[in-house]
């Protein structure tokens, strides 16, 4: 198997934090590394040390020990300026709760990453957005605000404000953790089309085991620990599964 480049290494990572009189010791020493176009869901319940590790991962925290390399970067004794400049220009977010501004449009939301980015013109940064907005297949949406559009066309929203900086890994958390049955294959088909059309490098973080089955990579943390890390060979068609969901009815 040909990996390719490595866009992430963990190596040995600990993450402990001291409430009150008690340490809890989060990550217990993860170690693996993530290759590009890769699509790995991370599975684990709530206290696993899933959530400590996406934050790692998304350079929203820092490890206690270990090395962390992002891109090539380390990031472990970064500075929290550094880390964020970084985690803008490396990486795209989509939230389970979208976290798009309310009375803002499309194209605006989109446009947020690139504001922190001084070396693209206004021009360039609205056309890099309404492209994003496209390829996410709402072209037609630009101008509509937050309120103004359904659940899953505001994940699509934010899925194209995660690629428009281009990023080399999307990062989503529980990203169809507050759609329907029917939205959520939408998404998942959206995703794995990035993924296998522009070899988008892609981490899904879910407690939803059945999400295993439409990533190439499933990596199963427990108890701070890496419990198993399997490929997965049958990777499942999400558009399949939504051409064989019933007709809703209008």
């Amino acid at each position: 198997m040909n990996k390719g480049k490595e866009i992430i290494r963990l190596e040995d990572i600990k993450r402990q934090y001291v409430m009150g009189e008690e340490t809890v010791h989060a990550l217990r020493g993860v170690s693996f590394s993530i290759y590009e176009g890769e699509f790995v869901t991370i599975m684990g319940t709530s206290g696993s040390g899933k959530s400590t590790l996406l934050n790692v991962i998304g350079c929203l925290d820092s490890p206690t020990s270990g090395e962390y390399y992002l891109d090539g970067t380390s990031v472990r004794k970064m500075g929290k300026n550094d880390r964020a400049t970084l985690r803008n220009r490396k990486i795209g977010f989509v939230f389970q709760s979208y976290n798009l501004l309310a009375k803002t449009t499309a194209v605006e939301n989109v446009e947020l990453p690139l504001m922190y980015n001084s070396s693209i013109s206004n021009k360039q940064r609205y056309d890099r957005a309404v492209k994003a907005l496209n390829d996410v297949g709402l072209g037609d949406r630009l101008g509509h605000k937050s309120n103004q559009m359904s659940g899953g066309q505001q994940q699509r929203v934010a899925i194209a404000r995660a690629l428009v900086n281009e990023p080399v890994i999307i990062l989503a958390d529980e990203a169809t953790g507050n759609l329907d049955t029917r939205t959520s294959y939408e998404i998942l088909t959206l995703m794995q089309e990035l993924h296998q059309k522009e070899n988008r490098t892609i981490i899904f973080v879910t407690h939803n085991p059945e999400l295993a089955m439409f990533s190439s990579r499933n990596i199963v943390i427990k108890d701070g620990l890496i419990k198993s890390d399997t490929y997965n060979d049958n990777i499942k068609s999400a558009r399949e599964m939504l051409k064989s969901l019933p007709k809703e009815d209008n």
